[in-house]
């Protein structure tokens, strides 16, 4: 029964790879197995699980961000952004690539939805990239890498998914990712900084007349970071001081958004009809493959299936830094071929069990696979992020260009994960601080 298990994960994960839908994939593969192998009875479990999830009032918090994320995006923000720091920052060398590094964090932590910030940058930063010089691999490296920000640095959808399937707090999770997602954009503008020194012809600076410092302009930046900055504050500051729960402060980005798009004269009754749309899709999208996540979770589980990974990765030497270099090692993998969704909801529910054994901290875990999931946007032949850019690049840019433009920062967010691992405090000091903090 264990070993029909696996076959049933192995069929999975070929049917995935053929191109399948994954929710309907999810569940036809789980029926399937489970009326062979499993009492009929035993599904009548199925339908509590689903319902389980329905009411789960932590995920609420995932349409309410899509939907802040979406109006933000139609908001007029990310222009703002992208076109006054590349004023302030763009008569450095390689300073387009430093304003879009800093860009992509502001707009993840508003919005969080990579998607849209890969578009909005590839859009509008990459003629801009390309028109002053800027290697073209280099260019699109950076615009892609710095979108999938939104996946680690809170409110990240992925954060509240995987604190949902392994159990921790969400408030202790974004609070723990904040380190990290600062981590990899120090590292990102190192080698930002670095390239620009070691070739300076792949990140020249602007021309020094593209503005003037004066009042006028120190107002424009003002106008352009305050905004983001105040609906940062409205939703991180909120959860952190306990002020609000992770949906309750959803509900207040979803406000704040809608205000900002008001101040930006973008709240059309088109937008918000678009943006109500976009959100029910991605909302149902994420909740079909949570069902059917569900559903095979219940099987696997049904078919000891988990006894047998429990088993084998028990046994590895090394015990737990074994566990976690697999465990590890098979996300990343997994990333290539398979969507972040996928791997959430179908590996993670496998290998938490496996990490309470270990007495693994699960928040440290977590940030681990967090970041481990934000490889995969980035890494050929099915990273998002790419195909994202590829849609709006020049149609003269090949994939092959964007393909080496992306691996410094592969290497870059792998050399971010080794350190994550070796050194959990960079993970745990700041939900450790404001613990203590509270508890005095």
């Amino acid at each position: 029964m264990e070993v029909w298990a696996l076959i049933m994960f192995a069929v999975l994960m070929v049917t995935l790879f053929l191109g399948y839908p994954v929710a309907f994939t999810l569940g036809a593969v789980s029926l399937l197995f489970g009326l062979i192998f499993l009492d009929l009875s035993f599904l009548n479990l199925l339908p509590m699980r689903i319902w389980g999830v329905m009411i789960n009032y932590t995920l609420l918090a995932v349409p309410l961000f899509i939907f802040m994320g979406v109006i933000l995006e139609k908001s007029g923000l990310a222009e703002d952004l992208l076109e006054t720091m590349g004023l302030l920052f763009g008569t450095l060398r390689g300073g387009l690539a430093l304003s879009i590094v800093l860009v992509g964090g502001l707009l993840a932590a508003t919005t969080g939805v990579v998607g849209a910030t890969v578009v909005t940058m590839g859009i509008i930063a990459l003629p801009s990239m390309l028109k002053n010089g800027y290697s073209p691999a280099f260019a699109t490296g950076i615009i892609a890498t710095a979108g999938t920000l939104g996946q680690i640095i809170p409110p990240s959808i992925i954060l509240i998914l995987l604190g949902d399937m392994i159990g921790v707090p969400i408030g202790r999770l974004f609070l723990a990712a904040v380190v990290p997602g600062t981590l990899l954009i120090f590292l990102y503008i190192f080698y930002i900084v670095f390239q620009a020194w070691r070739d300076p012809d792949s990140a020249p600076a602007l021309a020094d007349d593209t503005h003037a410092w004066d009042i006028k302009f120190l107002m424009r930046v003002i106008k352009s970071v305050l905004p983001v900055l105040l609906l940062i504050f409205m939703v991180l500051g909120t959860i952190f001081f306990g002020i609000a729960t992770p949906t309750e402060s959803a509900a207040f980005g979803a406000i704040g958004a809608l205000l900002l798009a008001i101040l930006h004269k973008r709240l059309t009754l088109q937008n918000l009809r678009d943006a109500m749309q976009h959100t029910t899709r991605l909302t149902s999208m994420v909740f079909l493959i949570l069902i059917g996540a569900t559903a095979f979770g219940l099987v696997f589980r049904g078919m000891q299936g988990d006894h047998l990974v429990y088993e084998i990765l028990t046994q590895l030497p090394g015990e737990k830094w074994g566990f976690l270099l697999v465990s590890l090692l098979l996300v990343f993998i997994l990333g290539f071929f398979l969507d972040f969704l996928e791997i959430c909801f179908i590996v993670v529910p496998i290998l938490t069990p496996i990490a309470v054994h270990f007495q693994i901290d699960l928040l440290w875990f977590a940030i681990l696979i967090a970041v481990n999931l934000q490889t995969s946007f980035l890494t050929p032949p099915f990273g998002f992020s790419l195909f994202y850019l590829k849609a709006v690049a020049p149609p003269t840019m090949r994939i092959g260009v964007i393909y080496r433009g992306i691996i410094p920062f592969v290497i870059l967010q792998v050399i971010g994960l080794i350190l994550l691992t070796v050194f959990p405090q960079i993970t745990l000091w700041l939900p450790n601080l404001v613990d203590k903090w509270f508890n005095l």
